[in-house]
């Protein structure tokens, strides 16, 4: 069954997907086009009320760019634990970590494409 976002998501998604974070942005400039072990990653995906920065629903990863303000965000806990309970992977990964290491946070993502989580 399709999941239909709410109009107001799905408008904030497209706004976002207009207006991306420098990290996203640099990021998406990896993971799109299946440039990445030819994994199809959508961005910016409204699904049961939250918007994932980037999701290959393919391999069930969910991959999040987060800025300070996700520290410690019980938000951001509920969100992964009702992800992980539908069967996705969550990997996170700070702004700085985007902007100084890309290569490094590509490695890791096609590892986890590679390894399917185990």
């Amino acid at each position: 069954m399709r999941h239909e976002p709410k109009p107001l998501a799905r408008a904030r998604a497209r706004q976002m997907r207009t207006d991306p974070t420098t990290p996203e942005a640099m990021l998406w400039g990896a993971l799109r086009d299946r440039q990445l072990a030819g994994a199809k990653f959508r961005r910016q995906v409204p699904l049961r009320g939250y918007i994932l920065d980037f999701v290959c629903f393919e391999a069930r990863l969910i991959i999040e760019v987060d800025g300070g303000q996700h520290g410690d965000s019980l938000h951001d806990l509920n969100r992964d634990a009702l992800f992980r309970g539908e069967g996705f992977r969550i990997l996170r990964f700070w702004n700085d970590e985007v902007l100084q290491h890309l290569d490094d946070v590509c490695r890791h993502i096609l590892s986890e494409l590679r390894n399917g989580g185990e």
